[in-house]
């Protein structure tokens, strides 16, 4: 499937702005196998005063750039074209939670893929008994770890409402669970510390999602937005399997990866600081559009 993506992410200051510095990550990731950028372009306004692109430790693309004059607006823009392949089946290996946390303890690799990452907290998670309390719940003796992910991610959908009014992007997962509501980056936190409370080394996925209209209506310009969703590791035969909890399904063509981390904190897709005396108002605009 070959797509068109186009990103904008507005920012207004209601006082001028200066000394802004920020760290985006918005373009796809070029993944062997899955995922082929044909091309992309980031456009920054106005123009940043300094700007270089790096490549951090999860190995996701990411642009730093600085304004160092006074400005009222800001806007990010990226457009691409990327062609993503469908998934290989997913074959269950029947290895357990038991055999999993033997796998675990021979693990002596510590690079970005390393499960060893994504088994403790991180910046914005960390341990809760009621969420513990629930995956111990929905696990059954006897399933294998791959059995308990989809389990897992099935149960949450279940108790969960998908409302976009009831969060921010700072809800911490444990106010969200006991909502019971959210959107997807609090789906995805939510099942992150379930998984770990399993011992089921789990991060945070962030991209885009190419949702469809409702039958016999019009696809809206525009309305699809940056989405997230689950990575967990399965054992070394199976390695890591992706799975999105909003919409309870495996990952497949209609996913398009960004970036990899531990959670939220580690894929913004933009963070930073500036110097203003007010508040500032965002706004994003996604369009993911198949290629005829």
């Amino acid at each position: 499937m070959e797509y068109d993506i186009r990103l904008t992410l507005s920012h207004t200051y209601h006082s001028p702005a200066g000394n802004g510095r920020h760290v985006v990550r918005v373009v796809p990731r070029a993944l062997g196998g899955r995922q082929r950028l044909k091309l992309s372009m980031l456009t920054i306004t106005p123009s940043p005063s300094e700007q270089f692109d790096s490549v951090d430790f999860f190995g996701n693309q990411t642009t730093t750039f600085v304004h160092a004059d006074v400005h009222s607006e800001m806007a990010i823009t990226m457009a691409c074209r990327i062609d993503v392949q469908a998934p290989a089946p997913l074959l269950d290996f029947p290895l357990t939670a038991e055999q999993l946390a033997v796998e675990l303890a021979d693990v002596r690799e510590m690079g970005p893929l390393s499960p060893t990452h994504f088994l403790g907290p991180s910046p914005r998670l960390v341990a809760n008994s009621e969420i513990s309390a629930f995956a111990r719940a929905i696990r059954r003796d006897g399933d294998s770890v791959a059995d308990t992910v989809m389990r897992l991610g099935e149960a949450l959908h279940g108790i969960m409402t998908f409302d976009a009014m009831a969060t921010t992007v700072d809800t911490n997962a444990v106010d969200a669970f006991r909502l019971k509501r959210g959107v997807c980056q609090d789906y995805s936190h939510v099942m992150i510390l379930a998984l770990r409370a399993l011992g089921i080394p789990a991060g945070y996925v962030s991209g885009y999602l190419r949702t469809l209209p409702p039958k016999g209506g019009t696809r809206l310009e525009g309305a699809d937005a940056m989405h997230a969703w689950v990575k967990a590791w399965c054992g070394a035969a199976l390695g890591w399997v992706e799975y999105d909890p909003t919409n309870r399904c495996i990952v497949g063509t209609d996913h398009i990866v960004v970036g990899y981390g531990r959670d939220y904190a580690d894929v913004s897709p933009d963070i930073g600081h500036l110097r203003s005396a007010g508040n500032q108002t965002t706004s994003q605009s996604v369009d993911v559009k198949v290629v005829t």
